[in-house]
């Protein structure tokens, strides 16, 4: 081929990975834009006066005047400070639960020397697909002693099938040489789990650790099904009654009536904000062992 027409394909080739990338980059942008935009929203209208917040319409791209009036009857109600201190409690413990087990479980399963492990996986797979039954479970929560109790809220889930295999998969991966040297100079399971294979399994464990963070800051179903005393309730499902309230009387004592409906919409939004910002927060610290540690505890084909 003459040189001349290769250098005319590469220049035309380039061209159209250039439209290509161009198209893919306004896909991602709309994409960043309806992801971002109701938060956005939220906080703008957490921030807005509550009298021009109640008669605006549509989108909102600036705050409507500037209050904290809002964010201070948030902070005033006791059920949210006392569903942060739950919350941030089930979240420490129930982590705490979960990466133990998961790593006492995914260790035991990624040994070759243990003959069961594949059956013992099906069983465990099995259960991504099929579960009992919302009933069952919570009469076997009630029946043990766990309903309205701490442990309801983090013992029913204290293993992720999927971050199981995750990390199963990962501990597969590393070298049978460092097992083998650390049982030469005597080390049992739990020396070579704790001293050995955790401290080389960071990333994937980062990864571990945010997906139960996440999942505890973010639960409100089990405590809706499970607690009944609200001094135990987690900031979510405080935030689900906030939403669902036809009232915010009890947000704002010592409003009047007419003031209660005015302040009740900022009040929805900043409560919300203030359920999600520490998650914004938190995970951009442990972002840059996402992708590694799913790429490392990735379930090969």
């Amino acid at each position: 081929m003459h040189p001349s027409n290769k250098k005319s394909s590469f220049q035309s080739q380039s061209s159209a990975e250039k439209i290509v990338d161009a198209f893919m980059a306004f896909v991602l942008c709309l994409l960043v834009v309806a992801t971002l935009y109701p938060f956005i929203y939220s906080l703008f209208a957490s921030l807005s006066d509550g009298a021009l917040l109640t008669r605006h319409r549509g989108l909102l791209f600036h705050p409507l005047g500037f209050s904290l009036d809002a964010y201070d009857k948030v902070f005033k109600n006791p059920m949210i400070i006392s569903g942060y201190k739950n919350t941030l409690l089930y979240l420490v413990a129930g982590t705490a639960i979960n990466m133990l087990l998961t790593c006492l479980g995914a260790y035991v399963l990624s040994r070759k020397s243990f003959k069961p492990r594949n059956a013992i996986m099906l069983f465990i797979i099995f259960t991504m697909f099929f579960n009992g039954g919302l009933i069952p479970t919570f009469l076997i929560v009630k029946n043990i002693g766990l309903y309205n109790n701490f442990f309801a809220m983090v013992l029913p889930n204290a293993i992720s099938t999927m971050n199981l295999i995750i990390l199963r998969t990962s501990m597969q991966e590393i070298p049978d040489s460092l097992e083998e040297a650390a049982r030469i100079d005597g080390a049992n399971d739990f020396t070579i789990l704790f001293q050995v294979i955790i401290p080389v399994s960071q990333a994937v464990l980062a990864v571990m650790v945010l997906f139960y963070a996440v999942g505890h800051w973010n639960s409100w179903f089990n405590a809706m099904i499970y607690l009944r005393q609200r001094a135990k309730f987690p900031i979510q499902l405080i935030l689900r009654e906030v939403l669902l309230s036809n009232s915010t009387d009890s947000m704002t004592t010592g409003l009047p009536t007419e003031g209660s409906a005015v302040i009740g919409e900022g009040i929805k939004h900043s409560t919300m904000i203030v359920a999600t910002v520490p998650v914004l927060i938190i995970y951009p610290m442990l972002q840059k062992y996402f992708v590694k540690g799913v790429m490392i505890g990735s379930i090969k084909g």
